[in-house]
Formats: C-alpha cells, structure tokens, sequence
C-alpha cells in the first residue's frame, strides 16, 4: 500500500532552480509550513499547467505529495500573479529584494503567519503605481519584528536610559541604538584594540529615529503618509541596510542589481 499522502498549501514562490531538462525546484514560503522546497515537474515544458503558477512572485494554491526526499507539486493555480509588478522592472526589482531577504532570513518548515500576511501585503501594496522605496524599509522594519531581530529604539541598549531627542547611534552588533555617551565608551574600545575601520555605529538623526519608531509600530496604510526627503530616505537605508548585511554576513545579490537600477533611474 503506498504510504503517499497529498496535502494542499497556498503560497508565494520565493525562487525557482532548474533540475534536468524539465523540472524546477521551487522555494514556497506557506502560511502552515513556512518555508519548503518542492520539485515542479515538467514545469519547463512548453505547454506545462505548473509553468507559471511556479515563477517567482507568484502566489498560488497547490497540491503536493510527499515524496521521499522533497514533495512534489502535483496541481498548481495563480491566485494573484502580480502582473503590475512583474511589468514595471523597478518594483519586479523591489519584489526580487523582498523574496531574497524572506528567503535568506528563514528556514524550512519554521511557520510564521505573521510574516506571510506581511510579505503578501507588501507584494500586494507594491504592485500600486504610487508605491515608493519606502515600502522596502518599512518592509525590512517588520521583517526583522517577526524573526525576533526587532531593533531596540527607546532606550539605549547598553546602559538603558531613555535615548534623549538629539542624534543617537544605531549599533547593528547590539541591535538597537546607544546614546552618545555609550557610543563614545564603544568607540574608544575598538581604537583600543586598534579597529577603527570596523566601527560599531552608524549615526541617527532625530527625524530618522522619529520615522522608524512610527513604522515599527503602525501599518503599512499609515506608514505611507509620511513624506520621507530624499537624505532622509538615504539614512534610513542607511542603517537598515547595515542592520541586515551584520545579521547575514553579505550583500543579497537582489539589492546590488537594484542598487544598479536605482542609479541608472537617477542618471535618466
């Protein structure tokens, strides 16, 4: 008697990796299961019924059946294809970020509701035509909230005093931000061990910190409202950005292509 048991998942395709001619491995982050890895068969077939059901920034409905060493995606259907992203290259670049970060963030079989609603709000949100590059750092903010990395922006992580309105340091070793004081007191133990190149903090203006306490803690409909200028922006980029590449250790190749698209749109 075959012990094979199928069970149906929705899910948004993080990635996709060729295996032999016609099939595809698929990364599937799931409301139930989280993340997991599944073979497509015959996806890369001309007239396959998976094929673009699979792609990435997809979110479908599937069958699956178990197999022996990954399961395999029987019946797949779109549920929401994201075409208006996929047509613009500056948000399908956008969504590229969100998928890898989702990716590299996880691992398989963690369940993690929250963060599923969260990446199809935004997915669903970018596809709007006035979404902006804020959605990517309000993004980030929440990412790093459900995975437990939520950074520390009330009080100073190492001596923790209330962190007064005057500009602080945001220290991606100790996940949150340190007051002047103790940053001065971090610094002058990193030039004594002679790492001056490795410094612990980067600098937060009062605005930055008032933007990132107000995203950490609304939604996404309020976040927008807020008018972020461009050097602010810049910041705020800034400091996440560092946040993140500390807990990875390297660059997500997704943000170096849209570091690139970023600046041939300014050239333009």
């Amino acid at each position: 008697m075959s012990t094979s048991r199928s069970y149906q998942t929705q899910g948004v395709i993080l990635k996709q990796t060729k295996l032999g001619e016609f099939d595809k491995i698929v990364t599937i982050y799931s409301p139930e299961f989280g993340k997991l890895r599944a073979v497509a068969k015959g996806a890369c077939r001309p007239k396959s019924k998976l094929g673009g059901n699979v792609e990435p920034l997809t979110h479908s409905l599937m069958l699956l059946a178990k197999g022996r060493n990954l399961d395999i995606v029987t019946q797949s259907q779109t549920i929401n294809g994201f075409l208006a992203l996929k047509s613009d290259l500056w948000r399908m670049a956008c969504g590229l970020y969100i998928l890898e970060l989702i990716d590299s963030f996880t691992v398989e079989g963690g369940e993690n509701r929250p963060l599923f609603d969260l990446l199809l709000d935004i997915l669903s949100q970018l596809s709007e035509p006035d979404s902006n590059e804020a959605i990517l750092r309000y993004f980030e903010l929440h990412l790093l909230h459900h995975l437990g990395y939520r950074p520390q922006l009330r009080r100073c992580v190492s001596c923790d005093s209330p962190l007064k309105p005057i500009v602080n340091f945001f220290s991606p070793s100790k996940g949150g931000l340190l007051c002047p004081h103790c940053d001065f007191e971090e610094n002058h133990r990193y030039e004594q061990i002679e790492a001056i190149s490795l410094k612990p903090s980067l600098s937060l203006s009062v605005g930055a910190l008032k933007v990132l306490r107000l995203w950490q803690s609304c939604d996404y409909a309020t976040a927008r409202r807020v008018r972020v200028k461009p050097e602010l922006s810049s910041e705020l980029e800034r400091v996440l950005q560092e946040y993140i590449r500390y807990i990875l250790q390297r660059e997500l190749k997704s943000l170096t292509w849209l570091k690139e698209l970023k600046k041939e749109i300014a050239a333009m």
